[in-house]
Parts: C-alpha cells; structure tokens; sequence
C-alpha cells in the first residue's frame, strides 16, 4: 500500500494538521487528510457548532484551532463541545431549548392569534391560550405582523 500524502485545496484553510476547511458558492466544505468529509451551507451555524465540536472529540483538532482558525470566542467552542459530549448531535438539530416558546408567530398560529384579535379578546388571554409570550404577541403586533382590532377598545 502506498502512502498518500493530505493534498488541500489552494482555497482551503488549515485549521490543523490534517483539518482543512473552505467555502466555495455558499457551501463550506471541511476536508481531512485531502479526503472531503463534511459540508453544509454557510449560514448554517448548527452545522457549524456540530462538526466543529465533533472534530474536537475525534482529536483532529483542538480548542484553540477552532477558535483561532474560525475567529470564535473560547467559551463559545467550550459551550459547544460540552454540549455535544452530553446530549450529542439532536442538542444541534433537534428541538431547541425554547421547549415551543418562540418568539416567530407564523402560520397557522398566527391566524388563530390575528382571529381572536379581531374578536377583541386580550392579548394575555391569547398568549395563555397558545402557549406564546405576550410579549411575542405585542412584538408582532408593532412589527405589523398582526394586528390589534379596533372593536376591542372603548
């Protein structure tokens, strides 16, 4: 068997010894050892926290790397990684800590919520009935997603 030697792309950065990573038309692309591993869209920053965090337990990279190489802060890697070792790749992609308190009111919901203004009824009464913050509610309210009816007020 012949020995192949870890060829990166010109554009690639190194983030380590054997860990590369570039972005080419909005898709970052991680590279090991000259081998394509891993790739998601540039926006995607729970990809992002995932795989970095990931290649951190597999030991090609360190800490320190991904901090320097990503310009991220410590705790921010730190908190990432932790997070990965205890509840694994579902704490990134799967249902988010908010535990369906979100402050985006849309679809459906936001037309039952547009409904029960429209009938007048309170807005702490709908956020209760919704599950929603009130706030969330008053948020959408002044950002013109919905709309407070006149036949409420005296």
């Amino acid at each position: 068997m012949q020995l192949q030697l870890p060829i990166f792309p010109k554009e690639a950065t190194l983030i380590s010894s054997c860990l590369g990573v570039y972005e080419k038309d909005g898709i970052v692309q991680y590279i090991v050892n000259g081998l394509p591993v891993y790739a998601h869209p540039a926006n995607d920053g729970h990809a992002f926290r995932y795989i970095t965090s990931n290649f951190i337990e597999q030991k090609l990279c360190r800490k320190t790397e991904v901090e320097r190489g990503f310009k991220v802060s410590p705790d921010s890697v730190a908190r990432w990684h932790n997070k990965f070792i205890k509840e694994g790749a579902s704490a990134f992609f799967g249902d988010d800590a908010r535990h369906g308190q979100s402050h985006k009111i849309v679809g459906e919901k936001r037309l039952r919520i547009q409904s029960k203004l429209d009938k007048g009824q309170s807005v702490n009464s709908i956020a209760k009935e919704e599950g929603v913050r009130e706030s969330a509610i008053r948020y959408a309210m002044g950002a013109g997603y919905l709309k407070k009816s006149p036949v409420g007020r005296q």
